[in-house]
């Protein structure tokens, strides 16, 4: 009796770095060897754009990019015994392809060119590649197999071309960053190529952080009916193996592990940690400094600086002025010591006081406003900046995203750094997070102390301050600017949820008037389905009113 068909697959998960061609050929020719030698594969996929990594950006210009990619292409044939499916910008003259290709024994044995290029939030294909049009089918193990690129499977017209060529079973290398709720509305997509092909879909992700966008992972394999067969944990690089079989002349996948899905906190923060470790990591620097408050924002940075890079690597500051509360202190020292983390205290005083001195003739007259508040944490930035290029270590800012919407923040001051890890975060969700961490340690030794996350925020820039001097409550301005940044929802719109259009009003001009701040603000983790950065590219110079 002849053994029933079988093609094991192996999904290579792995975290790649932009532009490091030699480097990113050189890991998928090491995980193609093991996935032939520990698991037998017959074919190993790597995401899309495997050897120049994504998003390449404006590097897709550059001859010398080029040139190394052409390279590459030529040192395939170093893993015999096992196809590798590979993603690879492909030059055809002043031509370039978000390309696909099929290599087994350095032979091309099919290519596909990406013929859905998006165009929306952080995706700029359209500015780089050409899109392609005729599907990839192939062969493995007796296997009809269509090889698409990422956005190829959100539309319904390259799958549907590449099972008309006979495809049973659908091949998608992606580079799909996360948001919220990101991988719901994948598994969504894919269920409805599955329904309209008849078709099994193997879904590989990138994993890992590039600048602001972070990759998820969340690899799966979905057969005919849409269940799933297999998912792969969030951030977990691995080769993750699927076997597929022809039964009664239909492909199906053998049941595999299905990871279950976690909280949206819960990926928002191991998304935070994540991107913080690729970002340091990828920079090559030793480590990091930040200023510690006693607040919540800043209480989450260090707990998330911890988590990516270990205690060793995370230098604190705590810089007291005569408005700084004796619990503000307390609760900075505490959370160091519960992390372990090491704390500086370098009391802001005596610099403020010579400033005001210096300022003395220029300010003759004028009553104290926000000039002396941001001259504080200008200090702070100055000192922070000192010790980051003293040390060698990347100075990471604690603003969120609320504070960064209506520019509840200081430019040169409490904005300096390198990168901004709850940016994208709006005040309600740093509590949210901040509970979450919490709930991760022992309840009677909470990471961020208790009283961080019950007190009221202050900056504690003057005395008796609290953020609703300046602002809403954080229940009112967060909705307001979730509607206005990520639904571009107009003032009627948003009044007609509720709020008050005076209220609306004012908060939608402080967005619009702090766009100069933002474009000087560091990158940070994008989270949201509209962070600040490469999603949001709004006017400095506008006479538009609302």
């Amino acid at each position: 009796m002849n053994a029933t068909p079988r093609l094991t697959l192996a999904l290579a998960q792995i975290n790649l770095l932009v532009g490091d061609v030699q480097g990113n050929l050189l890991r998928a020719l090491r995980e193609a060897a093991r996935a032939r030698d520990e698991f037998g594969a017959d074919l190993v996929l790597f995401p899309e754009l495997t050897l120049s990594g994504y998003p390449p950006e404006d590097l897709l210009f550059h001859r010398g990019l080029r040139i190394q990619i052409e390279r590459a292409l030529q040192g395939l044939e170093a893993v015999p015994r096992v196809g590798l499916v590979l993603g690879f910008p492909e030059y055809q003259a002043a031509l370039i392809y978000n390309s696909a290709a099929v290599y087994r024994d350095g032979q091309r044995e099919a290519l596909t060119r990406k013929s859905c290029l998006p165009n929306y939030q952080v995706f700029d294909e359209k500015r780089y590649f050409t899109a392609g049009g005729a599907p990839a089918v192939f062969e493995c193990q007796g296997f009809r197999c269509g090889l698409l690129v990422c956005e190829d499977i959100w539309e319904p017209e390259a799958a549907r071309r590449a099972c008309a060529a006979g495809a049973e079973l659908l091949l998608v290398i992606n580079a799909s960053p996360f948001e919220v709720n990101r991988q719901q509305v994948r598994e969504r997509v894919v269920r409805e190529r599955v329904a309209e092909c008849g078709v099994p879909v193997v879904y590989l992700n990138l994993c890992g952080g590039q600048d602001e966008l972070v990759f998820d992972g969340n690899s799966f394999v979905m057969d005919a009916g849409g269940q799933l067969a297999m998912r792969a944990p969030v951030y977990q690089e691995d080769l993750y193996c699927v076997q597929f079989e022809r039964r009664n002349g239909v492909v199906q996948p053998l049941m595999g592990m299905v990871t279950p899905a976690l909280s949206d906190v819960a990926t928002v923060y191991q998304t935070l940690v994540q991107g913080v470790r690729d970002y340091v990591s990828k920079h090559r620097f030793p480590g990091v400094v930040m200023g510690l408050s006693g607040g919540v924002d800043s209480g989450l940075t260090l707990a998330i600086a911890v988590d990516a890079l270990g205690k060793e690597c995370v230098q604190a500051v705590m810089m007291p002025s005569r408005y700084t509360s004796q619990m503000s202190i307390e609760d900075a020292a505490a959370q160091a010591r519960t992390l372990g983390v090491q704390i500086s205290t370098i009391p802001i005083e005596g610099m403020f006081d010579s400033t005001l001195n210096a300022l003395a003739a220029e300010f003759a007259g004028r009553a104290p406003d926000t000039t002396e508040e941001n001259i504080q944490a200008r200090t702070r930035g100055l000192l922070l900046m000192a010790i980051s290029n003293k040390t060698g270590r990347m100075l990471l800012t604690t603003g969120n995203k609320s504070e960064m919407a209506v520019g509840y923040a200081t430019l040169y001051g409490d904005m300096n750094g390198g990168f901004a890890p709850i940016k994208d975060c709006s005040k309600q969700l740093v509590y949210r997070l901040a509970n979450y961490r919490n709930s991760l340690a022992p309840p009677a030794a909470p990471v961020i102390p208790a009283r961080v996350i019950e007190r009221e925020p202050s900056a504690e820039l003057r005395h008796g301050q609290k953020d609703t001097d300046s602002l809403p409550p954080y229940a009112v301005l967060d909705p307001i600017l979730e509607a206005f940044i990520e639904e571009d929802l107009s003032v009627d719109e948003i009044c007609a949820r509720g709020f008050e259009r005076a209220v609306v009003t004012r908060i939608l001009n402080m967005v619009q008037r702090n766009e100069y701040k933002r474009r000087q603000a560091p990158p940070g983790v994008r989270v949201s389905r509209r962070a600040f950065g490469r999603d949001w590219r709004y006017p400095i110079t506008s006479g538009y009113r609302r």
